[in-house]
Order: structure tokens, then C-alpha cells, then sequence
């Protein structure tokens, strides 16, 4: 009777022992954060982080409702499970546009596996550097707010990102990441302030998402391949770039891309291809756009190999190879008279760009219109005759 209590007992324990560990929570108040958006939480974050990343059992990261200021933090792996890093408040970066110091990462996540961020919202507070840029100061190094170097396996979904400094999302030398019901925004006029940008990466996936920022909703740097980008709102910005590509001789190319069942509104590009005017091995391939609308944008459709930004111009021709693009049920507005401008390669022209479907509502609004005059011209022409006829048959009776 005795063995069997004990027996009991230890099965009791052992149970209970389970159900916390697998349940196993770190809220970043206890290890010492404070929600007041003035203390520095930055140390209690990462005790937070170095606990849930050397449980034994799956963690959950809690950053509760409040205001955490956090300074230049990195996140580093590989972890022992599974983390869920829950953000129900928001992470603040100090004003002072020195603060985050010239690492140019605010949070990174490094060589972590197995990550899923949920909701909150990251403020890099970036209104006092886009000033110092724009007063031609000497400024720190651009930073980016939230970057994954070296992860795998990754998922943020329900985000919000807003006043970038540079760069909202950066991703490079990952595996796997998927980036869902995102919110990102900063101001048109923002410098530089990407929505998300992805380099040196493979299996990326990007969708129902927001952006609205100063430079290019999303960028598409070299080294990508195995993107994915469906049902984005981009506007106002940059649009979505395949580039800037071919800014070094030996570069690895961006390949297997597809843009789909997406919204243009008021940005300067539409879908575009860029790639610098210099010799290089590079390669942009098997692009797909598909499924898009545009109202009132710039340049719709755009592939420029003589990418130069602020009169920075090698002056050379694009050495870069684009092939296998496809435009497909592509409609809109443009704001300008060009909507499709194909400036290729004079050395590596362009091939196998292929165009289906592609609609100006400007000039389907024309046809309608004209259409509608000429009816409308007939009518005018029959009166007469039925007047006539009426006016006819009114005397013979």
C-alpha cells in the first residue's frame, strides 16, 4: 500500500512537472522591465529571452500591454524549442537618433530557429534622424528595426512596425520565413525607409499585409530566391523592386519570384526591375507579376538597367541578365503618359518578357465613353426621323 502511494505520488509530480514545463512563460516584467516607455528595459528583455531560450520545454515571451524602451538588442541563437515571442504591448527605441549606436540593427534575431513573433508594435521613433539626414549632418549609421540574419523557420504575424530609421523588416541568409498581417508606416517623405527587404534568402513568404512607407514597400536584393508576395497594399512608396542588383561584378543573382493579387496606390513604381549600369554576373529570372491593380502610380510597369540614384552614375552598360519576366492581368492608372517603360541592357538586352492582359483604365474609360457618344449621337440622328414620322401620321388622320 505504501509503494503504491508513493508510486501515486511521484506519477503526481511528474505530471505536474510536465504541464509546466510545457507551458513554460517569461514575461519580461519579472525579469525586471518596466511599462513606462522612460526605463531602460533592454538587460530585462534579454534575461527574458536567455531563459525562454534555454528551456526545456517550448516558451512563450511575454511583452505585456505598456510602453518598453528597449536600446540596440540582439536576439542570438540557436535555442533548445520552440519560442513564441507574444507582443501585446509596444517596444519604443529612444529618440535621441545617437542612441541605437552603429551596429545598424535596433532588434536582431540571430541564427535563431523555430521563432514566432505575434501582434505589438515596434516604434523606432526615427523623426529625429530623418531630420538629421535631411539637414545634411553628420548622422549615424541607418539602422534597421527588426532583421533576421542566419534564422530558419520564422513567423511574424499581426506586427505593426511604424517610423523606421531605415528598413522596417530585414531579412538575409535565411530559410523559411513567413511574414503575415503585417502593419508598417512612415511618413512618404522618409528617407530610405523600406517596408521589407530580403537579401541572400530562400522560401520566403510575404502576405496580407500593409505598407506605407518612403521607399520601397518591398525590396528584393541579390541572392533571393523562392519568394513568395501575395495581397499587399503598397502605397504611398516606392513600390515593389527586384533590386537594386548588379552593384558588384561577382553577385549572386534574385530568381523565382512571384507578386500576385496585389495594390498599387499613388506610388512612384508599380512592379520594377533595377539593376545598376555596370558590368556584373548577376541574374534576375522566372519573375511573375500577376493579378495586380494600380490607381494613379507613376511608373506601373518599369525594368531600368541604369538604376542611379542621386546622380551616383557608373555610366556603363548593365551586365546583369533579366530573363523569364511575365506581366499578367495588370490593370490601373498611370500618372504618367508612359505607363510600361522597358530601359534593358544595350550589352544584355532583355528576354522573354511576356505581357497578357495588361489593361489602362484610362482607356478603357475612353472606349466606354466614346462608345457611349456615338450611341448617343444615333439617338439624336433617329429623333427627327420619328418626329416626322409622328407629325405624318398626325395629318393623315
Amino acid at each position: 500500500m505504501a509503494k503504491l502511494a508513493v508510486s501515486c505520488i511521484l506519477f503526481i509530480f511528474f505530471i505536474n512537472t510536465l504541464f509546466q514545463s510545457a507551458s513554460a512563460a517569461y514575461n519580461v516584467i519579472n525579469f525586471g522591465a518596466k511599462p513606462d516607455g522612460k526605463s531602460d528595459d533592454t538587460q530585462a528583455f534579454l534575461r527574458a529571452w536567455s531563459s525562454a531560450c534555454y528551456s526545456n520545454s517550448p516558451a512563450t515571451l511575454h511583452v505585456p500591454r505598456g510602453l518598453f524602451l528597449v536600446k540596440s538588442i540582439s536576439f542570438n541563437g540557436p535555442c533548445r524549442h520552440r519560442i513564441v515571442f507574444q507582443i501585446d504591448g509596444t517596444i519604443i527605441a529612444p529618440s535621441s537618433y545617437w542612441s541605437l549606436g552603429n551596429s545598424g540593427f535596433w532588434i536582431l534575431f540571430y541564427k535563431v530557429n523555430r521563432l514566432s513573433i505575434h501582434g505589438g508594435t515596434i516604434d523606432a521613433t526615427g523623426a529625429g534622424y530623418w531630420a538629421c539626414r535631411k539637414s545634411g549632418k553628420s548622422c549615424p549609421p541607418p539602422t534597421r528595426s527588426i532583421s533576421f540574419v542566419g534564422a530558419s523557420n520564422i513567423v511574424v504575424s499581426g506586427l505593426t512596425s511604424i517610423n523606421s530609421r531605415f528598413f522596417h523588416i530585414a531579412i538575409d541568409e535565411c530559410v523559411n520565413i513567413m511574414l503575415r498581417k503585417l502593419k508598417i508606416n512612415a511618413p512618404s517623405w522618409s528617407p530610405n525607409t523600406d517596408g521589407i527587404h530580403i537579401q541572400s534568402s530562400s522560401g520566403i513568404t510575404i502576405s496580407n499585409s500593409a505598407i506605407m512607407t518612403g521607399d520601397d514597400c518591398i525590396s528584393v536584393g541579390p541572392g533571393t530566391k523562392n519568394l513568395w508576395i501575395e495581397r499587399i497594399a503598397c502605397g504611398p512608396g516606392h513600390g515593389i523592386s527586384i533590386g537594386s542588383l548588379g552593384a558588384y561584378a561577382a553577385e549572386d543573382g534574385a530568381k523565382n519570384v512571384t507578386v500576385t493579387d496585389s495594390i498599387f496606390t499613388g506610388t512612384q513604381n508599380g512592379v520594377r526591375i533595377k539593376t545598376w549600369a555596370r558590368p556584373s554576373n548577376g541574374f534576375a529570372r522566372n519573375i511573375r507579376f500577376r493579378n495586380i491593380i494600380m490607381t494613379n502610380v507613376f511608373n506601373p510597369i518599369i525594368i531600368d538597367q541604369n538604376y542611379c540614384p542621386d546622380n551616383h552614375c557608373p555610366h556603363q552598360s548593365s551586365g546583369m541578365t533579366i530573363s523569364g519576366v511575365t506581366y499578367r492581368n495588370i490593370e490601373g492608372t498611370s500618372a504618367t503618359p508612359v505607363a510600361i517603360n522597358f530601359g534593358c541592357s544595350s550589352s544584355k538586352p532583355c528576354t522573354g518578357i511576356k505581357l497578357q492582359g495588361i489593361v489602362s483604365q484610362d482607356e478603357y474609360f475612353a472606349q466606354l465613353i466614346r462608345v457611349a457618344l456615338r450611341q448617343f449621337c444615333r439617338l439624336l440622328l433617329s429623333k427627327p426621323r420619328a418626329s416626322r414620322t409622328r407629325e405624318e401620321s398626325n395629318g393623315a388622320e
